[in-house]
């Protein structure tokens, strides 16, 4: 019979007595002090030797059979079962090469995805919120699949009267940013082979490789992507920008528009991924109608956007336009899924839209956002002197591209510019290989810039990038003094 050790633990911090004895027998078998198949004391002889009730020693031995530490033997009583260590591998030195080290702090932060958190509409979005959430408890309750209803109507009138988009409110997938829709469409469209614009953006390359797709680089030109190349990739699967092409800013004419539909019809099973991306901030006229719309309910274009960029990254509500044929087969993948965006988040979007804030908040931000855009290339000019910089993509979005005349080449100006405490990234970071990049080129992120950093940033990039010999003529005086 089993000798068991076990010392009581008592005080009001204690454990319970049938748990400080399942922790004695469990730890005693894990040391191999009781063996495979030995019998345990019988409760009652073991409550009366440990001074505890029948019911303690019950409560424990239940346990410990119900982990699989004993077994019970009908007439017969418990017995211990067989119990091997886990094998534990030590962990490698770290040796001092390996070391994580501290992230880069910067003093600039001019990345694409960036945007300015203090034009959030903070006291219209937050009272919307407060009413419903006080309001309509029944919003707790599990809601469709695809994203509530009310809220797709909502989204479908404003893409038909803004963006052109021709859709009912049962093509709408709505859910949390536009890399979850994406991957959703990887595993439904799996086994194809995908072009991209090259340069282009790199996060849908990767969710679309990670569900099984090939990916393949077309070039872009001052237009977007080229015809001519899409159809020489052989690609089944067009992935494209053509309001703002990420990163050059090039717009797709309708020309082009109509020549990439084209190449959609000419054999089955071509779709188009129109990433509707920063149309929202477009400057100087009022953007193209979408590929979709000119495409139809039913045509070969599936339509994403994203609500993050234009309210704040962390409300991660996105949404995507299946044409007929699609949703078919996204509802028998997908349709038991439950939607991906909190009901109140949903609601308050929908209020927010259908009372007009939206639209405002659009409005204000667009103002903003343009205003920055001309405050910093203005300081940039007078920074390095006329003729020295050259911008493009201006006309559209939170981002545009910079080219120095006669300067150290692309990696040079990111590699000083980081080591000046500027963050940014060149243009050739965004290349698969296809293209042809010019040198001398970065992309200057500014949504997430302030006004009263913009001198200062102009400052620190012509010092890091001009040479010391040239700095004093290039440098207008009235910058030289500019404050930190």
């Amino acid at each position: 019979m089993t000798k068991l050790s076990f010392i009581r633990a008592d005080g009001p911090s204690a454990p319970p007595l049938y748990e400080q004895l399942y922790q004695a027998i469990s730890g005693q078998i894990a040391a191999g002090r009781i063996a495979p198949g030995e019998k345990m004391p019988g409760k009652r002889s073991l409550a009366a030797s440990l001074g505890v009730s029948v019911n303690t020693v019950d409560a424990a031995y239940q346990q410990l059979a119900a982990e699989g530490w004993l077994k019970a033997q009908p007439r017969s009583g418990f017995y211990a079962m067989q119990y091997d260590q886990p094998l534990r591998k030590a962990p490698p030195a770290r040796s001092q090469a390996e070391k994580v080290p501290p992230p880069v702090s910067f003093r600039f932060d001019l990345s694409t995805g960036a945007v300015d958190t203090g034009f959030f509409p903070f006291h219209s979005w937050g009272r919307i919120q407060r009413d419903l959430l006080y309001n309509q408890p029944d919003l707790l309750a599990r809601g469709h699949p695809q994203g509530d209803p009310e809220l797709r109507a909502t989204i479908a009138d404003y893409l038909l009267t803004y963006r052109g988009v021709d859709c009912t409110p049962d093509q709408l997938v709505v859910g949390a940013g536009v890399e979850y829709l994406l991957g959703l469409l990887g595993r439904l469209l799996g086994g194809a082979e995908a072009a991209l614009e090259d340069p282009g953006y790199a996060r849908p390359r990767i969710i679309l490789q990670n569900s099984g797709i090939r990916c393949v680089p077309v070039p872009v030109d001052e237009q977007g992507l080229i015809p001519q190349q899409l159809s020489a990739s052989g690609a089944s699967i067009v992935y494209v920008t053509p309001s703002h092409q990420f990163p050059t800013g090039a717009v797709m004419p309708v020309g082009r528009r109509a020549e990439l539909l084209r190449w959609a019809v000419e054999k089955p099973g071509r779709v188009i991924i129109e990433d509707d991306y920063d149309s929202e901030f477009r400057f100087r006229m009022k953007p193209l109608p979408s590929l979709q719309g000119m495409a139809g309910q039913n045509g070969r274009v599936i339509y994403l956007a994203t609500f993050s960029r234009s309210l704040a990254p962390s409300i991660r509500i996105a949404y995507m336009v299946l044409p007929h044929w699609l949703m078919r087969v996204f509802k028998a993948t997908f349709g038991s899924y439950s939607s991906t965006v909190s009901r109140f988040e949903q609601q308050t979007l929908r209020v927010f839209l259908q009372d007009g804030h939206y639209l405002r908040h659009l409005a204000r931000s667009r103002s903003r956002y343009q205003a920055r855009m001309q405050q910093l290339t203005a300081a940039l000019d007078r920074a390095f002197g006329p003729g020295r910089l050259t911008f493009f993509g201006q006309h559209t979005g939170l981002h545009l591209l910079l080219r120095l005349k006669d300067g150290p080449g692309e990696e040079a100006m990111v590699r000083l510019a980081r080591a000046a405490g500027v963050r940014l990234s060149g243009l050739s970071e965004y290349a698969m290989g296809a293209a042809a990049i010019p040198d001398s080129t970065v992309v200057i992120g500014y949504g997430g810039l302030s006004n009263q950093q913009i001198e200062p940033l102009a400052l620190t990039l012509h010092q890091a990038w001009c040479s010391e010999a040239a700095a004093d003529d290039c440098v207008p005086k009235a910058l030289q003094t500019a404050p930190e």
